[in-house]
């Protein structure tokens, strides 16, 4: 019996990784672009970033998803519920990451710039192989937190009728009234993969410090 609960949750558990992954994706790029756009030059671009970042930082994730999932069908645009869950997710905490784009590429010394400078590197270049790079590793530790963030927030889904770990674990509760037994289990699952996405991270950083530490020094 169970194993059969643990086999039931563990589907539940591949649909709430597949969710945070791709949502994850679409949250680092949208961070990334709002991040770079606040630093813009133009006004027009940076209004349009913090008109998303705040936005998105100020109402709420369920609403969000709520929004997406039963107002644009009124507007003849019907999403699958997967979609509407990396859709929502990812825009969300993409706006946070825009901050933490913005504060790493900001943190990097003003003499990194002006050295690229007078190497007669484009702002464009200096972007890409000066201070990206170095802005990069800053960034991990807070995006790992971030997606640990995303993670916990997949349980909102469940609520737009996708059969994540906690739909799983609600249906299989009503069904078996095994409450200790299912909720426990779920707490180590989500345990597990936010490890999983920790130890993702540190692998990372630890490479690409140790890529830059050859850059610099050579």
């Amino acid at each position: 019996m169970l194993m059969t609960l643990f086999m039931a949750l563990l589907d539940g558990a591949l649909v709430t990784v597949q969710i945070t992954a791709m949502a994850s994706v679409l949250a680092i790029i949208c961070a990334a672009i709002a991040g770079l756009a606040r630093l813009s030059r133009f006004r027009p671009v940076r209004m349009i970033a913090v008109t998303y970042v705040e936005f998105f930082r100020g109402t709420s994730a369920l609403v969000q998803l709520f929004w997406l999932f039963f107002v644009l069908p009124a507007f003849g645009i019907n999403l699958p519920p997967m979609v509407v869950a990396v859709i929502g997710l990812g825009l969300h905490i993409g706006a946070y990451g825009a901050e933490i784009v913005r504060s790493a590429v900001t943190a990097v010394p003003r003499g990194q710039r002006e050295a690229a400078i007078a190497l007669n590197m484009s702002p464009m270049l200096a972007m890409r192989r000066v201070i990206l790079p170095q802005a990069t590793i800053a960034m991990l530790p807070p995006f790992n937190n971030l997606s640990i963030e995303l993670l916990k927030a997949t349980s909102l889904v469940s609520l737009i009728t996708i059969t994540d770990l906690t739909f799983k674990a609600n249906v299989l509760n009503m069904a078996t009234l095994k409450t200790a037994e299912i909720y426990s289990a779920v707490l180590v699952m989500y345990f597990v993969i936010s490890m999983a996405i920790t130890l993702t991270f540190r692998m990372v950083e630890r490479r690409l410090s140790v890529g830059l530490g050859r850059g610099m020094a050579r």
